[in-house]
């Protein structure tokens, strides 16, 4: 007798064609046709947009950016330059950053001292709006 053998070998009977592990209420309910969750669209619309509503949306987007370019003569009237605003947005971006890295380290904190984040802020000079 081989000594590595299996005692009780693992015996598996024929497989029968068509069964399933799952239970049979649930593949019952999932044989009907599919149904998208999308409205089928109107006739002679490809997609369910009108050509009517493409055109009011167009017309939105138009002065949309008719009001947005108003805005950045107003801008620039006032002396500001559009890569002035570019950088400062930059550095705002920065700003969030470093930010979000000191409330995370301030929460990690709070959590090894078994404290809120509220209760740190004094103690590094900190006020609430900060």
């Amino acid at each position: 007798m081989d000594p590595l053998a299996p005692l009780n070998p693992l015996i598996r009977g024929p497989r029968t064609p068509g069964l399933r592990r799952t239970e049979p209420r649930l593949t019952r309910s999932c044989r009907g046709a599919f149904r998208s969750p999308r409205p089928l669209p109107k006739s002679g619309q490809a997609d369910g947009t009108s050509e009517e509503s493409l055109h009011l949306d167009i017309q939105k987007l138009k002065e949309k950016r008719d009001m947005l370019d108003k805005e950045i003569s107003q801008f620039v009237s006032e002396g500001y330059s559009v890569d002035e605003l570019e950088d400062h947005i930059t550095q705002l971006h920065e700003y969030n950053d470093i930010k979000d890295v000191g409330q995370m380290l301030m929460g990690k904190l709070a959590v090894i001292r078994g404290v809120t984040t509220k209760e740190l802020y004094p103690e590094f000079g900190l006020d609430m709006n900060d």
